[in-house]
């Protein structure tokens, strides 16, 4: 993709999805047995041909940076663009919650400046998705647009809190721009931002300079405040888009993905979604081993029983432990005799002999990283 970078907003907190985002942010919570969530938005901008693209990061960076190094498993560790980390804005200025926040724009400016691209493109790293930006840039090329908001249709406002409701005219014009609860729109198919858009470089750079002195500011809540003034449409998205806010959502996304097409849409399609390479040992299945419909990720060894569960990378499973529709993440052990149901294992978790642990599917079980069962 030609004339385009790329800016991801990895700093969005979540006070939904409980012990999971303690001391990480969303972006940077486990999915999948070997991904992480910020992996569907990286990707999604690098199958698209961009190859720079700057990373507002958060408070807790630990995780992040360890996952991306220097950009190599997305093909950005280059001479020329590449992979930028950019620093986030101190916080308190405003909600963490909040996306795109002008302040954590104004703080990267010397980015928006270094390159010369026409456009740019934002997006966030909190959901599920795989989409190629070819088509929107496009688009948004021909139809000489200042911005180009990408909208999924739905009829699920459940699904969709947070997100704004895009009222739509003639040609796509953006008419209007609002929140995503009013009790009249329940049931009814409606058009909700879902945290991508395209941008005219030169009037972000317009935009981040005019309102440098209002602290607490968010880029969509400029766009609402200059709707008339500039030239805004919509391009819909019709691929899986899955949205994480509960840890409910969580446990629901993860375990679509057992769906064999789900699965190649999302991850192992055309655009594959990349992720940190490790190299370990393919996992060792024991005499007494049974599993059914998983995902295995590899240095696991598994003696006893999974069915219809997601194992991240070196989780062992010792002969007589059960695990049944839960989320085991990186270097967990339950240990012989345990029986887990709806359980939610963050890294390192070490559940003793014959302990039973359940949740249930609409409130699974989490048990925060390091914890001794």
């Amino acid at each position: 993709m030609h004339n385009a970078i790329g800016i991801l907003f990895g700093n969005n907190g979540s006070d939904t999805l409980q012990g999971l985002t303690f001391e990480r942010s969303t972006a940077a919570v486990p999915f999948g047995g070997r991904y992480r969530l910020l992996d569907f938005a990286l990707s999604s901008m690098v199958n698209s041909g961009l190859w720079t693209i700057g990373l507002v990061t958060p408070r807790y960076y630990r995780s992040i940076l360890d996952h991306l190094g220097a950009g190599k498993d997305w093909f950005l560790d280059r001479k020329s663009g590449g992979l930028f980390i950019l620093p986030g804005a101190i916080h308190g200025l405003s909600d963490e919650n909040e996306k795109f926040r002008l302040k954590d724009l104004q703080l990267n400016k010397e980015y928006l400046l270094k390159d010369l691209s026409e456009n740019i493109i934002i997006s966030g790293c909190n959901h599920v998705f795989n989409i190629n930006y070819e088509e929107a840039l496009e688009n948004h090329k021909k139809r000489q647009a200042d911005i180009t908001l990408i909208y999924k249709e739905s009829a699920d406002s459940c699904a969709m809190i947070g997100k704004e409701r895009l009222i739509i005219g003639d040609h796509q014009k953006i008419l209007n721009i609002h929140g995503s609860h009013t009790a009249e729109s329940a049931g009814q198919i409606q058009n909700y931002f879902i945290d991508m858009l395209i941008i005219r470089r030169k009037l972000l750079l317009k935009i981040v300079e005019g309102y440098r002195s209002i602290e607490a500011m968010n880029l969509m809540d400029v766009i609402q405040e200059n709707i008339s003034a500039l030239k805004i449409i919509g391009v819909p998205f019709h691929g899986y888009f899955g949205t994480l806010n509960s840890v409910k959502d969580y446990f629901a996304r993860s375990m679509e993905l057992l769906n064999p097409e789900i699965r190649k849409e999302v991850l192992t399609g055309h655009d594959r979604i990349h992720t940190k390479i490790v190299d370990n040992p393919p996992t060792k299945h024991g005499l007494q081993a049974k599993v059914t419909n998983s995902l295995i990720s590899s240095g696991c060894i598994i003696e006893g029983e999974v069915n219809n569960s997601i194992l991240s990378r070196g989780v062992i499973v010792e002969q007589g432990a059960a695990i049944n529709n839960c989320i085991i993440m990186q270097k967990c052990k339950i240990s012989a005799g345990a029986r887990l149901d709806y359980v939610i294992l963050d890294k390192f978790v070490k559940v003793h002999e014959e302990n039973v642990l359940k949740g249930n599917m609409n409130t699974p079980l989490v048990v925060l990283k390091g914890s001794l069962v």
